[in-house]
């Protein structure tokens, strides 16, 4: 029997529909897809796109009505990637579904949208009061991030023992390393140089040390500058990042077409696309739009 997918569309002015659409025939062979949709808004994104349903295209929901706007940012089209996304949520904890797959919202369109959310995860950690943890990568490499939307300036001020620990506990738990090493990266250039340029570096030793303790799990600090290098990545592959861009800024230059979005430390299974919504290709119809992530978070969910 094939595991049940829920998922949701995203930002109707984007290029969720369209990914949904033409890849439905295959990942159909490997799980049953319920798209949270409704029959209404989805003929309107088919109209817009010249493409046909598909007559095995299961619909779930009921969403307040809205005009497709190609490529621009509308407080309806945010409403929507939300309301699609919490139907998503609530049928995966009514076990209706073994695991959600979100395709891009847009972050403006949900604040026109008065939705207080910086993003899916933000919104996981508030709806199961969870730590939610994200992770993005493909199988080659995984980033794990202890910060994620915040401001550059804020990064070393929320540095704190305590959570960092929890975070590190959290992570190991929620992945199959097989007892390989994990790399945790420095904050600071040169990870501090003792002390020379920054002493993050002590808070976050601290917290290797404390979480080794508890989880028998190896973990290296690494100097970020050279953490991505050939030779030291070949013996990892999980990462833990400080800060949003020094994980994220690596991995979308070596596999950005294969990376995924993996929300860990929950109660549910969320897999996510990593990429955006592409608003200056949606609907055009001399668009190319490569499928590798969407299919590989189809495949995460499953597994």
């Amino acid at each position: 029997m094939l595991p049940s997918i829920a998922i949701s569309l995203g930002d109707i002015n984007g290029i969720g529909i369209q990914l949904a659409l033409q890849n439905h025939k295959k990942i159909s062979k490997v799980c049953n897809p319920i798209y949270c949709i409704d029959k209404t808004i989805l003929n309107k994104a088919t109209d817009n796109l010249n493409i046909s349903i598909p007559k095995n295209f299961i619909l779930s929901g009921k969403y307040k009505q809205t005009s497709i706007h190609p490529g621009k940012v509308k407080k309806d089209s945010g409403q929507f990637s939300y309301d699609s996304f919490l139907h998503a949520i609530s049928l995966a904890q009514e076990k209706k579904v073994d695991a959600i797959c979100t395709l891009p919202i847009n972050k403006e369109s949900w604040s026109k949208a008065g939705i207080h959310y910086v993003g899916h995860t933000d919104m996981l950690r508030d709806i199961f009061k969870k730590n939610a943890i994200m992770m993005l990568g493909c199988q080659e490499m995984f980033v794990a991030l202890y910060t994620e939307h915040i401001p550059l300036k804020k990064v070393a001020s929320s540095l704190s023992l305590k959570k960092l620990t929890k975070f590190l506990i959290d992570f190991t738990a929620s992945i199959d390393s097989k007892k390989e090493p994990i790399a945790v990266l420095g904050l600071n250039p040169h990870a501090g140089d003792n002390g020379v340029l920054g002493d993050e570096e002590n808070i976050i030793k601290k917290a290797i040390n404390k979480a080794q303790k508890l989880t028998g799990e190896t973990y290296h600090l690494l100097v970020p500058d050279i953490a991505f290098t050939p030779h030291v990545r070949k013996n990892y592959k999980y990462f833990c990042a400080m800060y949003h861009d020094q994980g994220l800024a690596p991995l979308k230059a070596l596999y950005f077409e294969e990376s995924i979005n993996v929300s860990l430390n929950l109660p549910i299974k969320r897999t996510s696309v990593d990429h955006g919504t592409a608003f200056d290709i949606a609907y055009k119809k001399e668009n190319i739009i490569s499928n590798k992530s969407y299919i590989n978070a189809i495949k995460e969910a499953i597994k």
